[in-house]
């Protein structure tokens, strides 16, 4: 640029390489607490991302002499999990047609289906000229890698938008949101339900009640390091009660508590004085926000879930005044429960032209789909997550492309 020593673009294996401070510093006030340097780095070096883990750390940042004026946060992907956006069709297509989709290129926060920045430039000056470059070094990262596409997961509208300008493909998701409209309490949100809700919603909360399961909320600045290891005994234990593993391991949560404490909310289900039950949110202050992030039991009990993940959420919501309680990704049983579903995007880039195209088919179906969801039909009834019949006609279309 005239006037000024040009931008330098580099990819960082760990975001060590990069102060807290500087990281930070590109961060405005609607990027969400996912996004920090404490977070973001606690994941690296638990080991929940990086070496054998399928999450190859490639984080794009841009210099200008020795200042950090941009950055997305990157990953190279040998598959598709934790990422809440489902391409595995798409993985399947590639592979009938003797292609390989993986590795591709993610730009995204791991395992956390937030919107929130991604093209991380905060109010500089040049905010317009940081963000093309950075645009321009993940095509060409595409372009002259053996990848097969790039993936910008649950960007802010503005910047989904952007990228649409850019030749990125829109992707809608579907999320269950609960916002406050001023409620004094849990009965006056009840009130403004239907009645059919309100009685399901009181049924479940009584029938814990019944099994004197009590509740106590630890806020992340008193939390101990016993109350992470029961949370992650009750988070990983509902993981594999579904023959599965956890994403996260207990490292990973007692790091993320000491660095950002005031970020976090921990609710317990106890009977007896023994805890049975945990959910976890995570707390947005600036945007008065709270997500509903992580869950588990030590056992079952019938409506446990409801309460301990949903309703103790938004008796807290509603005593702190916040404003949205995001439920996460799928789960359509949440509208029942005073959620309202909310369409948020993604951008993906194909490098192969006819994959692009077929794939741009695939999500003008798939778009009509997300708007019947949000008029009460279930995703069910749209033919979302049909893996082997969306590979088949993306491998269809690539055939007459």
């Amino acid at each position: 640029m005239a006037g000024s020593e040009k931008f330098h673009l580099e990819v960082i294996d760990h975001l060590s390489e990069v102060s807290a401070a500087d990281w930070n510093t590109l961060l405005d006030i609607d990027a969400g607490p996912f996004l920090q340097h404490g977070f973001l780095s606690a994941l690296e070096e638990t080991g929940c991302v990086g070496k054998n883990t399928g999450w190859q750390v490639a984080h794009l940042v841009l210099k200008q002499a020795d200042q950090l004026l941009g950055a997305m946060p990157l990953y190279l992907k040998r598959h598709s999990y934790g990422e809440f956006v489902f391409d595995w069709s798409w993985a399947q297509a590639y592979e009938q047609q003797g292609l390989n989709y993986y590795p591709k290129v993610l730009c995204a926060i791991p395992f956390t289906p937030v919107q929130g920045s991604r093209i991380l430039s905060k109010s500089h000056p040049q905010a317009i000229e940081i963000q093309q470059a950075l645009i321009n070094g993940l095509k060409t990262l595409l372009a002259e890698n053996d990848l097969s596409s790039a993936h910008i997961l649950f960007p802010l509208n503005t910047q989904a938008a952007y990228l649409k300008e850019h030749g990125f493909l829109l992707r809608d998701s579907v999320q269950f949101h609960w916002h406050n409209q001023d409620y004094e309490n849990f009965e006056q949100f009840l009130s403004a339900l239907t009645m059919k809700r309100r009685k399901n919603i009181r049924r479940e909360r009584e029938q814990v009640r019944k099994a004197a399961i009590t509740f106590r909320h630890v806020p992340g600045k008193e939390s101990s390091e016993r109350d992470w290891e029961v949370f992650f005994a009750c988070y990983q234990n509902t993981y594999l009660e579904h023959h599965s593993s956890p994403y996260l391991n207990e490292a990973f949560f007692k790091l993320w508590a000491k660095r950002l404490p005031d970020n976090l909310h921990l609710i317990f289900a106890e009977r007896n004085n023994s805890p049975i039950a945990a959910s976890l949110l995570v707390v947005d202050h600036q945007s008065s926000k709270v997500f509903g992030r992580y869950w588990g039991a030590l056992e079952h009990i019938d409506c446990l879930h409801f309460e301990t993940a949903y309703y103790q959420a938004i008796e807290y919501c509603i005593d702190k005044r916040i404003q949205t309680f995001e439920g996460g990704a799928q789960g359509e049983h949440k509208m029942a429960r005073g959620f309202l579903p909310t369409t948020i995007q993604s951008a993906h880039l194909i490098k192969d032209p006819r994959f692009a195209k077929a794939i741009g088919h695939f999500l003008e179906r798939e778009h009509q789909g997300i708007g019947a969801v949000r008029l009460g039909r279930p995703i069910g009834q749209v033919g979302q997550h049909r893996t082997d019949a969306d590979a088949a006609l993306l491998g269809q279309r690539i055939g007459l492309a």
